[in-house]
């Protein structure tokens, strides 16, 4: 399969990027979530979608991946203070926003010279979407948004044996192995409990991430991007591309309530709500979420 890798410079930065099928075919954007590189789409889950007609391009956002490092950009004030504003809604100062996040995609696609794309966005990556969606529609044949959220006020908030182990990291002078691990617990933990991935795939998997790139200072801006950008609900009105909510019943860390905002709030949309599905796409779901995908492509 045809693919094609580099760095564009977008918005006074560089992403680095993989471009996979055929350069004449439409094209799909991919949008990973928070802390997470772009190999966290499956290179098997994006050939699918290449081998139903379309080129994809998937991502490392700014901060995370080989992509340009923010370092320096200090958060300031809590974090506690920040989580509780977004509770009710509210933005806080923060190094960069999710509106800059989405300006790095356009960076992206302007790079390529790429018009118009099928948005998909996962977690951060869904907001992300709504943003550039709401914000670009010139830019947008339709929209994919995957387990995320508007950050509207009085959502329910994220299990807190969900949210905690994001948010503590393995602690300072963890070792390679002590990582890896703390990541692949992570992931079980909020991974689907109906369809649980394999802890020795877990492993290699976080093994991957952390030799590619560590960055926790990252990590860490990105949580803050989510919890000070405050609610997308007005953004994610504007939407007019086709679009379609795909959202897990048994997510703990994005509550199922977040799909259904999204939902509320972009006309016309389609909620598609999977029984078991955690904050995670485990192969045997990739059927139904690519069918649902596929679908949504073809209301353009």
């Amino acid at each position: 399969m045809q693919s094609r890798t580099g760095f564009a410079p977008s918005n006074d930065i560089e992403l680095a990027y993989e471009d996979m099928g055929n350069p004449d075919d439409p094209v799909v954007l991919m949008i990973m979530g928070l802390s997470a590189q772009m190999t966290l789409w499956p290179t098997e889950f994006c050939e699918r979608i290449v081998e139903q007609g379309f080129r994809v391009i998937r991502f490392d956002n700014r901060d995370i991946g080989l992509s340009t490092k923010m370092d320096g950009q200090r958060i300031e004030g809590s974090a506690l203070l920040r989580l509780l504003r977004t509770q009710l809604g509210a933005s806080s100062r923060v190094p960069y926003t999710l509106e800059d996040m989405a300006l790095d995609a356009k960076g992206l696609l302007d790079y390529l010279e790429i018009q118009r794309v099928h948005v998909v966005g996962a977690s951060m990556g869904g907001m992300i979407a709504q943003v550039f969606a709401g914000l670009y529609p010139e830019r947008v044949l339709s929209t994919g948004i995957i387990f995320s959220s508007t950050n509207e006020a009085f959502l329910p908030p994220p299990d807190p044996r969900a949210l905690l182990p994001l948010m503590k990291g393995p602690g300072p002078g963890a070792s390679r192995e002590q990582i890896i691990a703390h990541s692949a617990n992570t992931r079980r933990i909020i991974g689907s409990p109906a369809y649980p991935t394999p802890m020795e795939e877990l492993l290699v998997t976080a093994g991957e991430m952390y030799d590619r790139n560590y960055n926790p200072a990252g990590a860490l801006r990105h949580m803050a991007a989510v919890t000070g950008t405050g609610s997308l609900r007005r953004i994610a009105a504007q939407i007019a591309a086709p679009t379609v909510v795909i959202h897990g019943r048994a997510d703990r860390l994005m509550r199922p309530s977040g799909g259904k905002a999204i939902a509320r709030a972009v006309k016309g949309s389609s909620l598609h709500l999977i029984g078991g599905m955690g904050h995670d796409l485990p192969r045997p779901l990739w059927d139904e979420i690519l069918g649902e995908l596929a679908a949504n492509f073809a209301r353009v």
